[in-house]
């Protein structure tokens, strides 16, 4: 199936509101982030590559904020047929476009795909790996220390939360440069001057970004006691935290 293109924010004329993950971005979602991202492939290999090495036999894995599915995806031929995966997203159409992707899994593994709001707590529940892939920075701030401390609960000994995010730096001057080379990059891969600052716009009161210490300190408050970077891209950052 040929994947559809991201003009979501492409009509001069439409008015711009709060971005939602509603039935009109969900079909063009994995175009988006491909070209919204950077590096999104890479990222979503070594997300991969690491938590099949801490996904144990017999627990689950879950991925929330799971979209349409592309990390679960993913991780299917690397993580042992017994893990079973949880896929957990708000969006129904989301949801959809993951359950067309997971429904042919060559494993043949266990999966679920529940419609939550995590902002509410989902029950997480012998986790030997949390995905958080470009979704903390979207639960509103005062949510995100019960949520990440709910999380460390419901992991195994030695679990895995795997967290990727926009960042913004402390610096002014750099985090304008930053953000100018990020949009840099979705210039080359093909957004108007116009998509970009209707995008920017409808994300202002969304996408709350942290600064790269606020995450730690939020991961490491939350009970996790080895945390480290693994990807950083001007304001984008990848950590790994174990629970020991």
């Amino acid at each position: 199936m040929q994947q559809a293109v991201d003009r979501v924010f492409a009509d001069q004329q439409a008015a711009t509101s709060d971005f939602r993950f509603d039935e009109r971005v969900s079909v063009v979602f994995d175009d988006m982030v491909e070209r919204s991202v950077p590096f999104y492939a890479e990222i979503q290999r070594m997300v991969a590559e690491l938590a099949a090495d801490f996904a144990v036999p017999g627990t689950s894995l879950y991925d929330l904020g799971c979209s349409t599915g592309t990390s679960l995806e993913r991780l299917d031929a690397r993580v042992d047929p017994s893990v079973r995966f949880v896929g957990i997203d708000n969006a129904s159409s989301m949801l959809d476009q993951a359950r067309h992707k997971l429904g042919s899994l060559p494993s043949g593994r266990p999966y679920e795909l529940v419609e939550a709001d995590i902002h509410t707590l989902p029950a997480i529940e012998n986790a030997s790996v949390v995905l958080l892939v470009l979704t903390l920075q979207f639960v509103r701030p005062l949510h995100r220390e019960r949520l990440v401390r709910h999380i460390h609960q419901g992991m195994t000994r030695n679990g895995c939360l795997i967290l990727v995010e926009k960042i913004t730096s402390p610096n002014g001057m750099l985090n304008r440069l930053f953000i100018n080379k990020y949009y840099g990059m979705k210039r080359r891969n093909g957004y108007s001057e116009m998509e970009i600052a209707k995008k920017r716009e409808a994300l202002e009161n969304v996408l709350i970004p942290y600064r790269y210490e606020e995450n730690v300190a939020l991961i490491e408050s939350a009970g996790f006691t080895s945390v480290e970077e693994f990807f950083r891209w001007y304001n984008f950052c990848a950590i790994a935290a174990v629970k020991d």
